[in-house]
């Protein structure tokens, strides 16, 4: 599970890196745009502009597709430690039958005290997973809010001629 959860993070950081490449190559979209634009080749501007757009959809896509992996990759984290957490509780009682036959106060109280910690490190790292899935859930929601609607084909275009006091 650890490879698979190493792998996961890989992954997303990829994707993330990928999604900064596309936002590099559209601003370069961007500015050839404006080159064409001063030369007065207007397909030629139109066609950088719709590299521009596919660039800035693929940029969306792959920054989307981070953060499902990244939230998978947050619950397979959580599974990891909750099966260490488990793991350690089933020894805990094992050795709590153990010392209870025993009936020594000492090792009952010794593993008590174990247990209360137990518990307390189950808590710390289930309120880091929840904050964990909570921003990430908030960036899946952030990010779907940042759907280029359908007239962006013109709208990137305009934006530059505009800018150019053209338009």
């Amino acid at each position: 599970a650890a490879e698979h959860l190493f792998n996961l993070k890989f992954a997303a950081k990829e994707l993330n890196r990928n999604s900064k490449k596309c936002d590099k190559e559209e601003k370069a979209e961007k500015a050839k745009i404006k080159k064409a634009i001063q030369k007065g080749n207007m397909e030629v501007a139109r066609i950088h502009a719709e590299n521009a757009i596919r660039q800035k959809n693929q940029a969306i896509n792959f920054l989307r597709m981070s953060a499902r992996v990244d939230a998978v990759a947050a619950r397979v984290q959580t599974a990891v430690t909750m099966g260490k957490v488990t793991k350690s509780m089933a020894g805990v009682v094992k050795s709590m039958d153990a010392t209870l036959k025993s009936m020594n106060l000492e090792k009952i109280s010794a593993l008590m005290d174990k247990f209360e910690h137990q518990f307390e490190t189950l808590d710390v790292q289930t309120q880091q997973m929840e904050d964990t899935m909570i921003v990430c859930l908030n960036c899946m929601e952030q990010l779907s809010l940042c759907a280029i609607p359908q007239g962006a084909k013109r709208a990137i275009p305009r934006e530059v001629l505009s800018e150019r006091e053209i338009y």
